[in-house]
């Protein structure tokens, strides 16, 4: 359906009554309420034809001040998890950054997330995570996994997929894919994502091989919440592998350092290499430092030159206190955080619940960066990975006319304004297709063009802009082409009588999207003689 305004010059009554008038002539008919005090009727196009097409005819009416379609919006929901909105034990106690009430996921809530599952929940979304395995119990976990792989060597096993003795890669599953409005736990930042879960044992060989079956199994995005000092140059199986995933259109993401260095290690170095932060341009995917409550680095975190940008990964708090970390899913059973020498004493109980934790990290900025990428790609699947990634460089929050840094480098990730840019970029191409009737006198050909350009739900579409026909003449190849403009759907060309035609047509929209040149003819036709 449509809305159309009527033209200035009139009183809005006028105005509603000259639209009517208009989309009568056009064929459109009554489809909603009229609204005479602004001068709005809404219109449903006639039988076959696009609400592109209907617009473009609609503007070309006189008393058209503007047309649109029609859009239906949601409501605003903010999920039930207890995680987003019990208040965080600590906020409002001495020493501690959080304001009295801070939620307990308030990472979530600082980078925009509400306001981008309005956009999309990700039902398409699927997210690689190569890390420690998953407790595959877990309520807010069990839902969610699309795959278990075991990667780890032999005599390197620490069990099956779909279990954790670890626990930082339960942590990190939840942080981006946990089950969301479920009444229980937490929120994964993915909201409706699921989960491609590959436990390595971080070898080379492990982590090469968890790369690509993740590729090969649809993640869209996958993250890497690990690395190594970048004392040796990074092995030639995880490059392969990430030029593999790369080219595949995966986005790919890592954790930079914990620790305040300026080598981010393998594979962080990898997918943003040194020198190349300040560039928009020169990168593979995303290296991740933490943020804290504050809005600046987090002390333990990485930076300098191989840093993309940034995402929550600690509260913060006076210095040379411990980092509180961000609250995740734990499994079950005791980690090894709780027993090494020096417990962490990181356990929680929320609701009841003792399967959650806090750990503060860059591995944990890292999987909400990812699940962004994975809401984006299922959102535009016309992104490519290196768009995605440029995407959620230029749309991280930082000071107003701030460029890149060496401590955030973008800024913090902002979930919302990524997805709010990422519906406005048409990246699919329009179609085309030109029919042909022989007209009078002879040799005349009637072209005529039906055009359209599809997007993704939830992605506007920029409109076709343009069509060109080619008429070439079979007998000596000669070639004519005619240029149709935005709403010009049919033109009368001259060609010589008794000849044969084959004609073709290709698109471009508003965006520079360009139809893909014909395989063939659209039509072949003989003029009259």
């Amino acid at each position: 359906m449509l809305a159309a305004r009527g033209g200035p010059g009139h009183g809005h009554t006028a105005g509603a009554a000259g639209v009517a008038q208009a989309a009568a002539r056009a064929g459109a008919s009554a489809a909603g309420p009229a609204v005479p005090q602004i001068g709005l009727v809404t219109v449903r196009p006639r039988p076959g034809e696009t609400v592109a097409a209907a617009a473009l005819r609609l503007r070309a009416q006189p008393g058209v001040a503007a047309v649109e379609p029609v859009r239906r919006m949601q409501l605003r929901e903010l999920p039930n998890d207890p995680g987003l909105n019990e208040p965080d034990p600590s906020a409002g106690s001495p020493g501690s950054p959080l304001p009295a009430g801070t939620p307990l996921q308030w990472p979530l809530l600082r980078e925009g997330f509400p306001a981008a599952w309005d956009i999309t929940r990700g039902q398409h979304a699927l997210v690689g995570v190569i890390d420690t395995g998953i407790d595959a119990t877990h309520p807010d976990l069990s839902g969610k996994i699309d795959a278990l792989v075991d990667q780890q060597l032999p005599g390197l096993s620490t069990g099956p997929a779909g279990t954790d003795s670890d626990g930082h890669g339960t942590h990190v599953a939840s942080l981006a894919c946990a089950q969301t409005t479920n009444a229980l736990g937490i929120a994964g930042a993915g909201h409706d994502c699921r989960l491609v879960v590959e436990k390595s044992d971080l070898t080379d060989a492990s982590i090469a091989a968890s790369i690509v079956d993740a590729t090969d199994r649809g993640a869209q995005a996958i993250n890497m919440s690990f690395g190594d000092d970048g004392a040796r140059p990074a092995s030639e199986a995880i490059r392969r592998a990430i030029r593999y995933a790369s080219h595949r259109n995966v986005v790919l993401v890592a954790a930079a350092a914990d620790e305040a260095v300026r080598e981010q290690g393998d594979p962080a170095n990898l997918l943003q290499p040194t020198g190349t932060g300040a560039d928009l341009d020169s990168d593979i995917g995303l290296s991740v430092t933490a943020a804290t409550y504050g809005d600046a680095r987090a002390s333990f975190a990485g930076m300098g030159s191989q840093i993309s940008l940034a995402a929550y990964g600690a509260v913060g708090g006076p210095s040379g206190t411990a980092p509180r970390g961000l609250l995740g899913a734990f499994p079950a059973a005791p980690t090894s955080f709780e027993l090494a020498s020096k417990p962490c004493g990181c356990r929680a109980t929320l609701d009841g619940d003792g399967r959650y934790g806090y750990l503060a990290g860059t591995s944990m900025a890292a999987p909400q960066v990812t699940a962004v990428a994975a809401l984006v790609r299922s959102l535009n699947p016309d992104l490519s990975a290196q768009g995605v990634v440029r995407l959620l460089k230029r749309t991280a929050r930082r000071a107003p006319g701030a460029g890149w840094s060496p401590d955030l480098g973008w800024g913090i990730l902002d979930a919302a304004h990524a997805l709010q840019v990422a519906r406005t970029l048409d990246r699919h191409a329009p179609y085309s297709r030109v029919t042909a009737t022989r007209g009078t006198p002879r040799g005349q050909l009637v072209l005529r063009v039906d055009e359209g350009d599809p997007a993704p739900p939830g992605v506007a579409a920029s409109g076709v802009r343009s069509v060109e026909i080619d008429v070439t003449r079979i007998s000596d190849g000669r070639l004519r082409r005619v240029i149709l403009r935005a709403g010009q759907l049919d033109t009368t060309i001259a060609g010589k009588p008794g000849e044969r035609y084959a004609i073709s047509s290709r698109a471009t929209d508003r965006a520079g999207n360009r139809e893909r040149p014909p395989a063939r003819a659209d039509a072949v036709i003989r003029s009259l003689r």
